[in-house]
């Protein structure tokens, strides 16, 4: 009985994450306003929902979440280059057993005059979805140790296109659930997705927590 209103629980998180990005894609004319709504809704579900990341403990102190101010120079609408090996790589989970994770695209972009890129990744499996971890050099130094995610499409996290690219907007980066409390673990950025730039955009490292990240 728990378990199934654990499911139902889990459910209705789910949706409102999509809502949340829902509105985020309907308000791209909008960036600062919709990053500015974005925040707060995404502080009342950390703050009030029993699937949050937060345990019960966490969210009796809870203020909202650590974001850099936000910086349009840290979005971009990039086309996506499909030319790369399409190799899979294995993420064990300790909960979940194997993430098998396909490369099927780049997208290459400039932070302060230095070109880089980022792959994406398909995840396999029933459904799949976009998937785009990154660790950058604010990490452990401003932002969770682990790295963050900008895209995690089976699970909502969808910034959308707009005239056939893809938006990658980093005032939109967050934290794995791993970077609030032991209780998560969660799948890391690959080597290939670790930026030898600073990125000061998006969610920060959440105060009060100390985690351990492998190297």
């Amino acid at each position: 009985m728990e378990d199934g209103i654990q499911y139902i629980d889990l459910l209705d998180y789910r949706r409102s994450v999509a809502e949340l990005y829902a509105a985020v894609r309907q308000g791209a004319r909008e960036p600062l306003a919709s990053w500015l709504a974005f925040r707060t809704r995404r502080d009342t579900l950390f703050r009030t929902h029993s699937q949050s990341a937060l345990s019960e403990t966490q969210k009796q102190s809870f203020d909202g979440l650590r974001y850099y101010d936000y910086d349009p120079a840290f979005r971009f609408l990039l086309p996506v280059d499909t030319l790369v090996e399409p190799q899979v790589c294995e993420v064990a989970l300790e909960h979940d057993g194997v993430m098998r994770i396909q490369r099927f695209g780049r997208v290459h972009f400039q932070i302060g005059g230095q070109a880089v890129a980022l792959a994406l990744f398909w995840v396999l499996g029933y459904g799949g979805g976009i998937f785009l971890p990154f660790r950058d050099q604010t990490n452990s130094n401003g932002t969770y140790g682990g790295g963050r995610y900008l895209l995690d499409t089976i699970k909502h996290a969808d910034l959308g296109q707009a005239y056939g690219r893809l938006v990658i907007d980093f005032t939109f980066a967050y934290n794995l659930s791993c970077a609030y409390n032991s209780r998560w673990h969660c799948p890391l950025a690959p080597a290939e997705n670790r930026l030898p730039v600073a990125i000061p955009a998006g969610e920060r490292d959440f105060a009060g927590y100390a985690y351990q990240i492998e190297p």
